[in-house]
């Protein structure tokens, strides 16, 4: 592909600023939750919704409280940054102008909201879409799995300790399969996860978002590899089937991500290329599809009443 040399000077010190405040962010919320984890408390109580801020200011006053927070923070941001370079390297094998990861610092109960790259040059063939979009995904569940056995193998059994917070978590399909193996016979409900493991079941979390099959997500740029301009519609039908799953399960953010993805995430650029995928393309997205059924969940996170 003859893409042109010049390239978008970075900004590396916006990425530093960027990656540091997350990390102490992410860092921050895993002291808490490693904090909650020694006394068998329950991962995410209301204090450690209302006090995120409180952390915050805990944090620069006792910094080393910081080091019990450093598996959790470590562990997402490997995942995350595992992802977007996957995505970045793709990028530049095949000559494509992007960004290096920006990662997004939050108040909120992880800490984050993500890291994306931004893709500052055209695509012109589907097979270079479809393997940018899906290399992000593998990359990311490549370290998701070793980080959910690491963290189960540091879990523990506290019965009915999941239900105990003001926020449950679920279980993702591909989590109690593993639970399964470290925890014979245990219910989920009974299984505290360790930071670790949290930090993994955020990566697995993840990667359901961005395998979801609309717009401009990794999900949706590697269904129009394979079906190019019915993707619209399909995408709209998707992304509308989102508020019913909401309104059914109590899961709010779900319409919330539904108009989001109307408004900023339907216009896909278009490809014209009428090559064919291969058949290795087409085991890579039965792969994904399969990724993305063993990690997403109907109702992710949800408030107990």
């Amino acid at each position: 592909m003859d893409v042109s040399p010049w390239r978008s000077k970075e900004r590396y010190w916006l990425y530093a600023l960027l990656f540091a405040v997350t990390f102490f962010t992410t860092t921050t919320v895993g002291a808490r939750l490693a904090s909650n984890f020694a006394h068998n408390r329950p991962a995410v109580g209301e204090e450690d919704i209302l006090g995120v801020f409180s952390n915050f200011a805990y944090a620069f006053s006792h910094p080393l409280w910081l080091v019990q927070g450093l598996p959790f923070s470590v562990t997402l941001l490997t995942v995350l940054l595992a992802h977007e370079m996957g995505h970045y390297l793709t990028c530049r094998y095949y000559e494509i102008d992007a960004s290096l990861p920006y990662f997004l610092p939050a108040p909120s109960v992880i800490g984050t909201l993500g890291a994306f790259i931004r893709i500052r040059a055209p695509i012109f063939y589907k097979r270079q879409l479809f393997d940018i979009g899906i290399a992000g995904p593998l990359a990311g569940f490549a370290f998701v799995l070793p980080a959910l056995g690491i963290g189960l193998a540091f879990s523990k059994v506290i019965p009915g300790i999941a239900t105990q917070g003001d926020l449950v978590f679920s279980t993702p399909w591909i989590l109690r399969l593993l639970e399964s193996f470290v925890f014979p016979g245990v219910p989920p409900n009974d299984i505290y996860l360790h930071p670790i493991a949290r930090a993994a079941w955020v990566g697995v979390f993840a990667t359901a978002l961005n395998l979801l099959p609309i717009g401009q997500l990794d999900g949706g740029h590697i269904l129009y590899s394979f079906i190019g301009e019915r993707h619209r519609l399909l995408s709209k039908i998707l992304a509308a089937a989102l508020v019913p799953i909401g309104l059914l399960t109590h899961t709010w953010s779900w319409l919330l991500w539904s108009v989001l993805l109307f408004l900023f995430g339907m216009k896909h650029p278009r490809i014209y290329d009428d090559s064919e995928m291969g058949r290795g393309r087409v085991k890579l997205g039965w792969l994904a599809l399969i990724i993305f059924a063993a990690s997403f969940m109907l109702s992710p996170i949800r408030i107990l009443e």
